[in-house]
C-alpha cells in the first residue's frame, strides 16, 4: 500500500509542481486548491476497487475478505489486499478503455471550461492515476489487455507502448491548458 500510494502521489507532486510553475501559480489562491484537488483526483479511481468489492462482485473471496477487514476497521490491511490482487479484477469500471475515452472527454471540458482549480486538480491527478496504473500493469504483465476486455482488442507490446505515451502526451498536454 505505502509503495503504491508513494507512486501515485509522488508523480502527482511532480506533474502538479511542473503544471504550477508552468502557469506562475506562486500564490496560494492557486496552489491549495489545485493541491486539494490532486489528493482528491488521485484516491478516487481506487474507489473502484471498493465498487468491485461491495457491489459488482461482492461474493468474490478477495470481495469477502476486503469486507472482512473493513467491518474489523482494518483500512489499511483492506488497501494492501486490494493492492496486492489488483490483478484478479477483471470487472472494474474505472480501469476500462471506455471509461477512458469519456473520461478524456469529461478531463478536456473541465480543464478548458472550468475556472476552478480544484476541479482542474481532480480531473487531471484522476487521469494521472489512471495512467500509471496502466504502466503499471504494463511492466508487471507486458500488456494492458485487461483495459480493453470488453473491446476484445489484444495489443502486442509496441502497440501498448505506442498506446503508453499518447496518454502520456495528452496528459502533459490537457496540463498545459489549465
Amino acid at each position: 500500500m505505502k509503495r503504491d500510494l508513494l507512486t501515485h502521489f509522488s508523480f502527482m507532486l511532480a506533474l502538479f509542481i511542473l503544471i504550477a510553475v508552468a502557469n506562475h501559480w506562486f500564490t496560494l489562491t492557486y496552489i491549495v486548491p489545485f493541491a486539494v484537488g490532486g489528493l482528491i483526483g488521485t484516491l478516487l479511481p481506487d474507489v473502484d476497487h471498493f465498487i468491485y468489492a461491495y457491489i459488482t462482485s461482492p461474493t468474490d473471496l478477495t470481495s469477502q475478505r476486503v469486507a472482512g477487514l473493513l467491518s474489523q476497521r482494518q483500512f489499511f490491511k483492506a488497501w494492501d489486499l486490494l493492492v496486492i490482487t489488483r490483478a484478479e479484477r477483471r470487472e472494474l469500471i474505472f480501469h476500462t478503455i471506455y471509461f477512458q475515452l469519456i473520461f478524456w472527454v469529461f478531463a478536456l471540458l473541465v480543464i478548458t471550461s472550468s475556472g476552478s482549480t480544484l476541479a482542474q486538480g481532480i480531473v487531471t491527478a484522476f487521469a494521472l492515476h489512471l495512467l500509471i496504473d496502466q504502466v503499471t500493469d504494463f511492466m508487471q504483465t507486458k500488456n494492458i489487455n485487461n483495459w480493453f476486455d470488453k473491446l476484445n482488442i489484444t495489443l502486442d507490446i509496441e502497440q501498448t507502448r505506442w498506446y503508453l505515451i499518447g496518454n502520456f502526451i495528452t496528459l502533459i498536454v490537457f496540463g498545459f491548458f489549465i
